[in-house]
């Protein structure tokens, strides 16, 4: 007869055999469970840390833990908050909006479209994504400085021209981003577009419903997981977009294009603050944990 566990008595052997087997289940992940404490917790929690001291690359001996002092410089700063709008203009205009409304239209026209066409749509489109940062950025800054090729298009076309770079240089870098990364959410749209049975759509055509009624009413709900996904990881990937708009700009002129990956690389290791730059990544990686819940919560499956 097994003993009532209770007063040391030793455990069911039911209950020995579901923890073995637990332990078997958890083997296999381990090594990754390992790597992700290594290489993701360890560095987050190290840079945690930093963010609450005044480490300084230079003319420090040692660093003292300083408290919230970071985060209460950061929102006393007008920079910082400058930096905070433009990253949310530039995340709306190139992500938001850009990307995935762009992304979806194309995915949309290259179901209709013949193989040729969807073939050459497909691969001008990710070329563009699969291109290095850095050269993508080259190409961009060509289109849009003073002498380069949209200011000659217009001059051709007898429209007014300008300086880009000067006067719209967050309109410039928010469509260098929609150019590079349309393709991600073309690809995402193009298979979830191929997932809705094409009986639905032939009966919504059928009983007279437009192009934009099928859009809104079937196409739409039909791929709204795939809406969520696709703008949570373009958003995510917008919020730490760093050498596109370095190339271009700077963050300048001034710092009418400074978003929060620019603002902290120049507080860090420009003017070797250290610890407060480390405070502002760690805004930047509370703002991007707030998206994804949201979008997470967007996600979850309806009852």
């Amino acid at each position: 007869m097994v003993k009532t566990p209770g007063n040391g008595a030793p455990h069911p052997p039911s209950r020995r055999r579901l923890t073995g087997r637990a332990l078997t289940r958890a083997l296999p992940v381990s090594p990754a469970v390992i790597l992700l404490l290594l290489f993701l917790a360890g560095p987050i929690g190290y840079c945690a840390y930093i963010a609450f001291t005044d480490l300084q690359l230079t003319g420090q001996a040692e660093s003292s833990f300083v408290g919230f002092e970071n985060f209460r410089t950061a929102f006393g700063d007008e920079a910082f908050l400058n930096a905070v709008w433009l990253t949310l203009v530039f995340t709306v205009l190139s992500s938001l909006i850009g990307q995935n409304t762009i992304g979806l239209a194309l995915a949309t026209l290259m179901q209709r479209a013949s193989k040729p066409i969807r073939t050459l749509t497909g691969a001008i489109v990710i070329t563009a994504w699969v291109l290095p940062e850095v050269v993508a950025a080259f190409l961009l800054y060509a289109f849009f400085r003073r002498e380069g090729t949209l200011n000659a298009v217009l001059d051709f076309l007898d429209l007014p021209s300008q300086n880009w770079m000067y006067t719209l240089p967050i309109l410039a870098v928010s469509f260098a981003n929609v150019w590079r990364g349309t393709a991600f959410s073309m690809l995402v749209y193009s298979a979830a577009l191929n997932e809705i049975p094409k009986e639905i759509t032939e009966a919504a055509e059928v009983d007279g419903a437009g192009g934009w009624r099928r859009m809104w009413h079937i196409t739409l709900p039909m791929i709204r997981r795939s809406i969520g996904t696709n703008l949570m990881l373009n958003t995510l990937q917008t919020l730490s977009v760093f050498g596109l708009i370095w190339v271009m700009t700077r963050g300048g002129p001034g710092n009418r294009s400074q978003t929060l990956p620019l603002f902290m690389y120049e507080q860090a290791f420009q003017k070797s603050m250290i610890g407060y730059g480390t405070a502002v990544a760690l805004l930047l990686l509370v703002v991007g944990s707030l998206f994804s819940l949201v979008y997470m919560r967007l996600l979850r499956t309806e009852v």
